[in-house]
């Protein structure tokens, strides 16, 4: 009994030592705290299965009163949310190429007077199904609207039915009249890019960015903390070479090991889930670059604001989280909060993942996804600028 009471004293002694060191380690407290605050904040508010406001634009050739209406009325069911007018098939492929947009309502020249003379007027919606969740969405909500329409104008077409053909006509006509319709308009929605809608081929590139974010970061933000426990880093900053050099030469070894991984996951892909790869793949090496710089970057920034490899493990994961869930690699991006879509595009997964979709999925061009490569740019020098400054804070 008192070898037990004397085990238990030391073991309590022990505790109470590991409590008092948790107290000081405020990095490692603030984490017990923030992880799950994060958590319940993203999954609870940001992330949201119900889309709505799907960036929508429209080819209107008809111009009419009656057009006008109908664009209107597609924005009043909360899918679409009409973001500007074109003119042009080539101009809406462009866009859907960019992946700014995720619909393009296309409305003929003749709407209006295939619609009074009863011969069914078509409605055409170009939908982006490299996302499913979205084309799905954009599905039912068309369906829904012709079904709807079809119900308002039931009053006006019902007295059309004495004008159907008798059943000697058929040879004239054909099985189906082309003269009336039951249906006053028909809404087809055409799937682009992944008319299956197989979700392998929409998840397997946006696990590039995912791996890549994950990697690059944590390799750097590791290989320097370990140099600077193991005492080696000062010996290196006490060298001629500049801290931005030392900075810039940690990041170039890893960007051949980044399109290491990218060819691998994209190889994978092919081989074991039949994901196309339609766009250039050097295209994709150009737009991986500064992405992979960036990430590598930011791997910079957590070492030098981590004093152990275990805190750079938890302030990674701090980015890494939010970055999965809010770029629309999980969810959809157009389902997410107006704040959560503005957080989403800070963060450069969610611009990777349209440059790596639109490549691979859509056979875009560089060209097309500038904006996307510039904005990663950005991040990037940013994130160089603060990891030298802090390093030197750190080390001077």
């Amino acid at each position: 009994m008192g070898r037990f009471l004397a085990s238990l004293r030391r073991t309590l002694a022990m505790a109470r030592k590991e409590l008092r060191q948790l107290q000081r380690d405020r990095l490692t407290l603030g984490m017990i705290v923030g992880i799950p605050t994060l958590q319940l904040v993203l999954f609870g508010y940001a992330i949201n299965l119900d889309v709505r406001h799907v960036p929508t634009a429209v080819i209107d050739r008809a111009n009419s009163s009656l057009s006008r209406k109908l664009i209107g009325e597609f924005e009043e069911t909360q899918t679409f949310a009409i973001e500007q007018f074109i003119t042009s098939e080539a101009a809406a492929i462009r866009l859907l190429e960019g992946g700014r947009i995720g619909a393009v309502i296309v409305i003929p020249s003749d709407f209006d007077r295939r619609l009074y003379r009863g011969r069914g007027a078509l409605i055409s919606i170009m939908a982006d199904a490299s996302d499913p969740t979205v084309a799905s969405a954009v599905t039912l909500a068309g369906q829904g609207f012709a079904r709807a329409l079809a119900l308002r104008m039931q009053p006006a077409t019902a007295g059309r039915a004495a004008l159907r053909p008798a059943p000697d006509d058929h040879a004239r006509f054909g099985a189906t009249s082309d003269l009336v319709r039951p249906e006053p308009v028909q809404v087809e929605v055409l799937p682009f890019y992944n008319p299956e809608r197989r979700t392998p081929v929409f998840i397997v590139p946006g696990l590039v960015g995912v791996i890549l974010t994950m990697t690059m970061m944590l390799m750097t933000a590791l290989a320097v903390v370990r140099e600077r426990e193991r005492g080696t880093f000062e010996f290196l900053i006490a060298t001629p070479v500049r801290r931005s050099e030392v900075m810039v030469g940690k990041i170039l070894p890893y960007l051949v090991v980044g399109h290491i991984q990218v060819g691998l996951v994209l190889g994978l892909g092919v081989l074991l889930f039949d994901v196309p790869i339609r766009g250039s793949l050097l295209d994709l090496g150009v737009g991986a670059l500064p992405f992979l710089a960036s990430m590598l970057a930011m791997g910079l920034v957590i070492s030098a604001a981590s004093r152990n490899q275990f805190q750079a493990m938890q302030m990674s994961f701090f980015f890494f989280l939010p970055s999965m869930l809010l770029s629309g690699f999980m969810f959809p991006f157009e389902a997410m909060p107006v704040a959560a879509r503005w957080i989403g595009e800070l963060l450069p997964l969610t611009h990777f993942l349209r440059i790596v979709r639109g490549v691979v999925l859509k056979g875009a061009t560089i060209d097309v996804l500038w904006t996307d490569v510039v904005a990663i740019a950005v991040f990037f020098t940013v994130a160089l600028i603060v990891a030298t400054a802090t390093f030197r804070k750190r080390l001077a």
